[in-house]
């Protein structure tokens, strides 16, 4: 599990992992990566091992206290956003 230690984010739990679209996945993952590392969780309803992997995840995002931060991304609801990252050489070959 990931450990890090250090203060309190002020942000709060809301801040540290927020769903991700093709509308956001710029500013969410890109931009704000500049700043702390981003964990991208592509998932899906469906995906049994999501729904485990998932919750364990963003109890690590919350203990890092805002050391890293999480977006989370159904990829049934943003089938583009991953037909544009298999177009930028990036492409998703399997969940989670």
């Amino acid at each position: 599990m990931l450990e890090l230690n250090g203060t309190q984010n002020a942000a709060g739990a809301a801040d540290l992992i927020v769903d991700g679209t093709e509308e956001n996945f710029m500013s969410v993952v890109v931009e704000a990566s500049q700043e702390v590392p981003v964990i991208v969780d592509f998932w899906a309803t469906w995906c049994g091992p999501c729904r485990t992997l998932g919750p364990n995840l963003e109890a690590a995002v919350t203990a890092a206290n805002g050391k890293v931060r999480m977006v989370k991304i159904d990829v049934d609801a943003n089938q583009r956003l991953a037909q544009a990252l298999a177009q930028q050489g990036l492409p998703l070959q399997s969940i989670p």
